[in-house]
C-alpha cells in the first residue's frame, strides 16, 4: 500500500472478494516527510478496513537494485527506466518474498493491468487494464511467470474515475490524492542533481559535435542530455539541432537534424518472454519503445537467446538505449527487452 488511492481501493476489493489481507507499505529511501505522509495515509486506510498495517524497511534493497542501477545506467550514457527495475526486483520481487515470510500467498497492488492464466499455452498472461489511458503493462513486462502467478491486480478491471468514486464512497483519506508523476527518489525531476549527490561527483563541460565529428560548441556535461532533446542545449545554432548520441568516455554530445533521429530497426537484450517461452519465427506485433507513445506495427524476431529485434513499418523517433521495447498481441504482452540500439 503506497499511500495512494489505487492501492487503497485494491485492498478493499481484495477483502470484498473474501481474501484475508494485511496492509504493507515499503520504506524505500531516506526522504522522511514524503514517505511518512504516505505511510500515515496507508495506515489510515487499513484502520478503516479493519486490517493490520506493516511498514517494511527495504532501503538497502532499493538502494542496491534501483538507485545504484539508475545511477550506473545514466553514467554509462543510457536512459534508464527505474520503475521497470523496481517492479521486477522490489515491488514484485522483494515484497513477494516478504509476503511469503508473513504467511501470505499473494500480493495485491494498485497497478493498472490484468493477469490471467492461459490454458492453451500453460502460461500466465500480462494484459492491459480496462482504462487504457492508465495502463501500466509497459512497466511490468519484466515480471516472471512465478511473479505473475503470485499477484492480484483488481483495479485493472476499473477506470480511474471508478477507483476514485469507490475511494470517496468509503471515505478513504486517499480518495482525492494526486497521482505521482515523477521518479519517487527524484521528486524534483533534477536527475543531474541527484547523480551529483548520490555519486559525489560533478560533470565537466565537453564538446558538441556534428555527425561528421566536427566540434560545433560546448556543452555542460554529457550526462545532462537525452536522445531527441532540442530545448535546453545551452547555446544557439543556425537551425534546430537535436541530441543524436552521447559518448560518456569522451564526454561528447553529437547533434543532428530531426530527420537523423529515426530508426526502423531496434535491438533489445535482457529480454523477458511472457506469452511464449520463445519466438521460433518472425511474427507481426504492435510494439512501443517508450511508455508515452502508442504501439506501432513491427516484425518481431528473436535473434539470440537473450535478444530480440524489431523491424518497424514506420521509423521510430529518438530510440534511446536503456529504455524498453515492449511487444503486444492485442491487449496482451508478448515480451520485452532493454533497448541497446536503433538503426535506419
Amino acid at each position: 500500500m503506497s499511500g495512494g488511492v489505487d492501492s487503497s481501493v485494491a485492498a478493499l476489493l481484495a477483502i470484498s472478494r473474501g481474501y484475508e489481507a494485511v496492509g504493507a507499505t515499503m520504506r524505500l529511501f531516506d526522504q522522511e516527510s514524503r514517505e511518512d505522509n504516505d505511510i500515515r495515509d496507508a495506515k489510515s486506510v487499513c484502520e478503516r478496513l479493519g486490517i493490520e498495517h506493516h511498514v517494511l524497511e527495504m532501503q538497502e534493497e532499493f538502494d542496491r537494485e534501483v538507485m545504484r542501477r539508475f545511477a550506473d545506467t545514466y553514467l554509462s550514457g543510457e536512459t534508464p527506466n527505474p520503475c521497470i527495475i523496481c517492479n521486477k526486483t522490489i515491488k514484485f520481487g522483494g515484497l513477494l518474498n516478504r509476503a511469503h515470510e508473513m504467511g501470505c500467498g499473494r500480493i495485491v497492488t494498485g497497478h493498472y493491468a490484468s493477469v490471467r492464466y492461459d490454458d492453451g499455452s500453460g502460461r500466465w498472461q500480462l494484459c492491459k487494464a480496462k482504462d487504457h489511458s492508465k495502463d501500466q503493462t509497459y512497466f511490468l513486462y519484466m515480471l516472471s511467470q512465478e511473479q505473475l502467478a503470485g499477484i492480484l491486480l483488481p483495479v485493472g478491471e476499473l477506470t480511474k474515475t471508478e477507483v476514485r468514486e469507490i475511494a470517496e464512497s468509503n471515505q478513504f483519506v486517499t480518495s482525492r490524492k494526486h497521482d505521482s508523476q515523477d521518479i519517487c527518489f527524484v521528486p524534483d525531476g533534477d536527475y543531474v542533481g541527484f547523480l551529483e549527490r548520490y555519486c559525489g561527483e560533478s560533470f565537466p563541460e565537453g564538446d558538441f559535435l556534428d555527425l561528421s565529428g566536427n566540434v560545433i560548441g560546448r556543452h555542460r556535461g554529457a550526462v545532462r542530455y537525452t536522445i531527441g532533446q532540442r530545448k535546453g542545449l545551452g547555446m544557439g545554432f543556425n537551425r534546430p539541432m537535436y541530441v543524436c548520441r552521447k559518448d560518456m568516455t569522451a564526454n561528447t554530445v553529437t547533434l543532428g537534424d530531426n530527420s537523423d533521429l529515426f530508426s526502423r530497426r531496434v535491438t533489445a537484450r535482457d529480454i523477458n518472454m511472457i506469452a511464449l517461452p520463445q519466438i521460433d519465427r518472425p511474427i507481426r506485433v504492435r510494439a512501443k519503445v517508450r511508455y508515452s507513445q502508442r504501439e506501432e506495427w513491427a516484425v518481431l524476431e528473436q535473434t539470440g537467446e537473450n535478444e530480440i529485434t524489431l523491424e518497424f513499418d514506420s521509423p521510430q523517433r529518438a530510440v534511446a538505449p536503456g529504455q524498453a521495447a515492449v511487444c503486444y498481441d492485442g491487449d496482451c504482452v508478448i515480451c520485452g527487452g532493454r533497448i541497446v540500439s536503433g538503426s535506419h
